[in-house]
């Protein structure tokens, strides 16, 4: 029995800005745990307790490097013997992406369970979980698409839901019907009657078996993500498929694509939904964060440098700086390096709408952190004027920054600690602590440290343009020229 875990990887996350943006989203951070893991390494640890094949992943070409590290950092391999990474040029929904990670799994002739799970999801008992992996593979093997129903503990508004039909032989119940987000009374009465569980978007089949139902009740999407996966291509640690082909893909979920079809379809009895009480939050905004957050004696989840007095039912989230709160209740604080979001509880979904007001103005507030993350380091911006940037910018041992030149901008290198290789022009200067570098506009440069720590550096951008596309690169180790 081979388990091929397929893990979706490509939200955005924007209900849990400014924690999350777009180009580091909420499945990259560590908002749940006790440790330091991120929701990624906690869906990819939560599998130890199973027997599984090394996981794919379905990401997109922003967040291709940020995945790979964090990878890494649990001491697993990448590539053909390692996780894969498979890189979406456009998005195109669940149906798709499993598509694309099934044909890949078939592709020497093997056949494996696909269980497909989202990056960002929260369960805090690990074991039962994978106990009821376990239980539900015997379904899968003959030929059934599994489901995993979450077993409700409040009438939930916010999700979507499933009715179960008559008990299956073995474990689960056969699909009646899937059902859209209720309203609150609705909601109370899915509850009260014991038939239905929340859609928690996990799935257990064949791989076979699910491009044969996809083939069935969305032929255009099954011949545009196997033209896709037609002719890859490996770059790096990463999967690259055919762009056109799959931009011409539908857009659709999996549960519109193959489940509501499939389960609807006169005589079939191939959906089956597994029953799962396992603690378990798609910690979609800051009500379900506060839920699973621990809380202290006046039920307020506190992260960071946080004082309160007379403060209750509060989620404070203190990133770079002291948050002091006297005489509150039921609020949602959150201060990262470059944005401070206040709002109350039960309007903390409403955060979208920040969110679309700051898009109309093109802020980059709503896409990056102050601190962005790229594949040989990262750069913090610490002060910004009309025409000069000061950013601290941090390159991991052995890693380079591409070849490159710029149109707008002078750079001065500061090196604060480590050491640093800087080719200017045609030449290659050696900088160690304390010493710096003038790089004039128009000349080409490059950034390398061959130190075994990292270097960590002050740049002092001046110049007319200081936006990050003003980039010319030549040479790239990442592939990004």
């Amino acid at each position: 029995m081979n388990i091929l875990p397929v893990i979706m990887a490509g939200g955005s996350g924007t209900r849990l800005w400014p924690l999350s943006r777009k180009k580091y989203p909420k499945q990259f951070l560590n908002l749940t745990g006790d440790d330091s893991s991120t929701m990624l390494q906690d869906t990819l640890k939560r599998l130890d307790n199973l027997n599984t094949l090394p996981a794919t992943l379905i990401c997109n070409e922003d967040h291709r490097f940020i995945a790979a590290e964090q990878i890494r950092q649990l001491g697993l391999s990448l590539g053909q013997t390692g996780v894969s990474i498979i890189l979406e040029p456009v998005g195109r929904n669940t149906a798709p992406a499993i598509a694309l990670a099934a044909f890949h799994a078939i592709k020497n002739g093997a056949d494996p369970l696909l269980l497909v799970l989202a990056a960002d999801h929260d369960i805090r008992d690990s074991q039962e979980f994978c106990n009821v992996i376990e239980s539900a593979c015997d379904q899968a093997l003959n030929g059934k698409l599994v489901t995993f129903g979450i077993v409700p503990n409040k009438p939930e508004t916010g999700y979507g839901y499933i009715k179960r039909g008559d008990k299956e032989e073995g474990v689960g119940f056969k699909v009646d019907q899937f059902v859209e987000k209720p309203n609150l009374e609705t909601a109370q009465q899915y509850l009260d009657s014991g038939e239905f569980y929340w859609n928690s978007g996990m799935f257990l089949f064949k791989a076979s078996v699910y491009l044969d139902s996809l083939k069935e009740f969305a032929p255009d999407m099954f011949v545009a993500c196997e033209q896709a996966m037609a002719n890859i291509k490996n770059d790096l640690d990463f999967v690259r498929i055919n762009e056109a082909a799959f931009k011409a893909c539908p857009d659709d979920s999996i549960d519109y694509a193959v489940m509501e079809p499939l389960s609807s379809a006169e005589g079939s009895s191939k959906t089956v939904v597994v029953p799962l009480d396992v603690g378990w939050s798609d910690v979609g905004g800051f009500s379900a964060l506060w839920d699973v957050k621990q809380k202290d004696n006046n039920n307020n989840a506190l992260s960071g440098d946080v004082f309160t007095t007379d403060t209750k039912n509060c989620l404070i989230v203190a990133d770079d700086k002291m948050i002091t709160t006297v005489g509150v209740d039921n609020l949602v604080i959150i201060s990262t390096k470059d944005a401070v979001l206040v709002a109350h509880k039960d309007k903390a979904q409403d955060v979208k709408n920040i969110v679309n007001q700051l898009k109309k103005q093109n802020r980059p507030e709503v896409d990056f952190h102050r601190e962005v993350y790229r594949p040989w380091g990262s750069y913090d911006s610490i002060d910004r004027g009309e025409r000069y940037q000061v950013k601290r910018i941090t390159v991991k041992p052995g890693a380079k920054l591409s070849v490159q030149m710029h149109h707008h901008r002078a750079e001065h290198w500061v090196v604060v600690s480590g050491s640093a290789m800087v080719k200017k022009g045609d030449k290659d200067i050696l900088l160690t602590e304390n010493e710096s570098i003038y790089l004039p506009v128009g000349v080409v440069h490059a950034l390398h440290n061959p130190g075994v720590i990292d270097l960590e550096l002050i740049e002092v951008q001046s110049g007319s343009y200081l936006g990050e596309d003003d980039i010319v690169r030549f040479e790239d180790v990442y592939g990004r020229v």
